[in-house]
């Protein structure tokens, strides 16, 4: 079990966006310089936009870095909701547009073949060198929510599957989903937590038993950063 990481706290939302892009880039450069190749593993939400506005731009060999999700809404790309869309508009532009991207989703007629399609398309990535995560207030992490029917396989440190479909709950998620599992997740030598808001901080100051502490404690291999700002 991995002890319990700090809580880095940042003036400003680009300080810790900056923070973020600087840890990822290096991680990446290095598995380039070692393998010839780099995985990225990257999140939706509000948060991790201005970690992309940078990361688009840096000198990198993007065109030998791939680049999935941690999870994703059942929704199609030109949604507003759509995680794929933020990716594709915020981080697979600039210099990153010649990165290999890796959606969830397939066609969106079956959610379930979308996960075991998604589960054989993410094995090769996996352990990712690199993951950005965001946090709900209630501890989510991907789209591993409290009280969800699939939550106990998702937080399963030896389950065989890395990606799952999540159905819509009450109260959330609002619609079904596709997430990364605890095994898909927790092998990276950098996993990295963006958040903001008192509510997240107390939440991560303390060792409690939401999908988030599952994560910290099971990522025993590598570096867990918890990023956060007002």
């Amino acid at each position: 079990m991995t002890e319990r990481p700090p809580v880095e706290v940042f003036a400003s939302p680009k300080a810790a966006a900056t923070a973020a892009a600087v840890a990822i880039l290096k991680h990446l450069q290095t598995a380039l310089v070692e393998r010839g190749e780099a995985r990225l593993c990257v999140t939706g939400g509000t948060s991790p936009g201005p970690v992309y506005d940078i990361l688009c731009d840096f000198e990198l060999d993007w065109q030998h870095v791939s680049i999935t999700l941690s999870d994703e809404r059942c929704v199609p790309e030109t949604s507003d909701w759509s995680n794929a869309r933020l990716v594709r508009e915020r981080l697979l532009t600039g210099k990153a547009a010649a990165a290999r991207f890796i959606p969830l989703r397939g066609d969106g007629e079956d959610q379930e073949h979308d996960a075991w399609t998604a589960d054989l398309a993410i094995a090769p990535l996996v352990p990712f060198d690199a993951v950005l995560l965001g946090m709900g207030e209630d501890g989510h992490i991907a789209s591993l929510f409290p009280g969800n029917p699939v939550l106990d396989q998702g937080l399963d440190p030896a389950g065989s599957r890395l990606v799952l479909s999540v159905p819509a709950g009450d109260p959330l998620p609002a619609q079904d989903r596709i997430t990364l599992t605890l095994p898909a997740l927790i092998y990276a030598p950098l996993i990295l937590i963006l958040c903001r808001g008192e509510a997240k901080r107390a939440l991560l100051e303390r060792d409690g038993d939401e999908p988030v502490h599952h994560l910290i404690r099971a990522a025993n291999r590598g570096e867990v950063r918890l990023l956060w700002t007002a």
